[in-house]
């Protein structure tokens, strides 16, 4: 079970930090990733991170301001989110599969969260 947290409304400019806390005492094993989904669009991946935090992937209109980690000792990945945007309005989401590799594709990503809503206001 994935759930997330942090999400809310803030000023462009300003920042966010969502966590999503995983159920299980295998979270180690598990790639884990953030997407979201503005209104009337599709999933969009935003970042992801392989079980030992050596590999991450950034989606192109993410990088340089957003940052994706993880604290295995507390089953929880974090998405930290600077310099946002009004696009970057949206519902948030944590995913999961398990592998040692981390893919920047949606298709792998086998358990997901509820989301949390992000809104960026102009």
């Amino acid at each position: 079970q994935l759930v997330e947290s942090g999400g809310g409304l803030v000023q462009a400019g300003g920042s966010l930090r969502l966590s999503c806390a995983a159920s299980g005492r295998t979270f180690s094993s598990y790639v884990m990733g953030w997407f979201r989904q503005a209104p009337g669009k599709k999933h969009e991946f935003v970042a992801d991170i392989s079980g030992n935090s050596e590999t991450t992937y950034y989606g192109n209109s993410v990088k340089g301001r957003f940052s994706i980690s993880r604290d295995n000792a507390k089953n929880t990945v974090y998405l930290q989110m600077d310099s946002l945007k009004t696009e970057a309005t949206a519902v948030y989401y944590c995913a999961a599969y398990r592998d040692d590799i981390a893919i920047a594709t949606m298709s792998y990503f086998t358990s997901w969260g509820q989301g949390t809503q992000v809104t960026v206001s102009s």
